[in-house]
């Protein structure tokens, strides 16, 4: 079953990106992931910001075959430091969604 990464990352620092990117990519790859959106062009259409912090400056989306493929790349040996460094030099959230429709 596909299971999905969203994440919102917004840089605090951007020391730790030109590191990131390319391991990022080339384990997401391994992992049978695929990037369906990095951008930072979007807009909340619903829900009330109030007291709350900015709308984050990234959005990223990832398609995986697997939850244990999702799970594998964030435990990866080599993507772990990568993982710190982002998490270190950012405020992100990441949220595994289960491609299923539970309502239908």
């Amino acid at each position: 079953m596909t299971y999905y990464s969203v994440l919102d990352v917004t840089p605090t620092t951007d020391e730790w990106v030109p590191d990131y990117i390319g391991p990022a990519n080339r384990l997401v790859a391994h992992y049978g992931g695929k990037y369906l959106a990095r951008t930072a062009s979007h807009e909340r259409l619903e829900g009330d910001s109030e007291g709350k912090s900015e709308s984050p400056a990234l959005r990223i989306l990832i398609a995986w075959p697997s939850k244990e493929a999702a799970v594998s790349f964030m435990n990866d040996p080599e993507y772990v430091p990568h993982l710190k460094a982002r998490t270190a030099g950012s405020i992100s959230n990441h949220y595994l969604v289960e491609g299923k429709d539970d309502l239908a």
